[in-house]
């Protein structure tokens, strides 16, 4: 997969809090990207604020007790907003008549993302560039995009 972007593709940006569905109507040695869509993830407290007890034990028939992992509550959070995501991927890409995607995330949220859209959608997928791009500005990861 080459990371040039092609004209009218639809370029997503994401990371585990925001996502930036943005459309190219620029060219592919100079990427003009307009803003379709923005999905926010909701409020992800720590762990330690999102669970009400402390870790469970069980006790062995012989021998000491021991703990029971606790469920990790910003992980299944991510996923979940990965999963709406993914969705929403489905959506615009159908939507905008996207014929080529490109997803610019950070790498644990790429594959999961990779996961989670069917095999109709991947295979429209031009690129997948992994960084964390979405705190710089539109015109910041334009040029980041054209000097890939």
């Amino acid at each position: 997969m080459t990371a040039s972007i092609p004209h009218d593709a639809l370029v997503v940006i994401c990371d585990a809090a925001k996502a930036l569905f943005l459309r190219n109507t620029g060219t592919s040695v100079q990427p003009h990207l307009n803003v379709e869509h923005v999905e926010t993830a909701p409020s992800n407290p720590r762990n330690r604020e999102q669970g009400s007890d402390r870790p469970g034990r069980l006790q062995n028939a012989i021998g000491p007790t021991s703990a029971v992992e606790t469920k990790d509550w910003r992980s299944l959070a991510d996923l979940d907003f990965a999963r709406n995501v993914a969705h929403r991927l489905k959506s615009e890409s159908d939507r905008l008549q996207a014929a080529e995607i490109v997803i610019v995330a950070p790498p644990p949220l790429l594959a999961a993302l990779r996961r989670l859209i069917d095999a109709r959608l991947r295979d429209r997928v031009k690129a997948e560039i992994h960084r964390d791009l979405n705190k710089h500005p539109l015109l910041e990861i334009e040029r980041i995009l054209a000097n890939l």
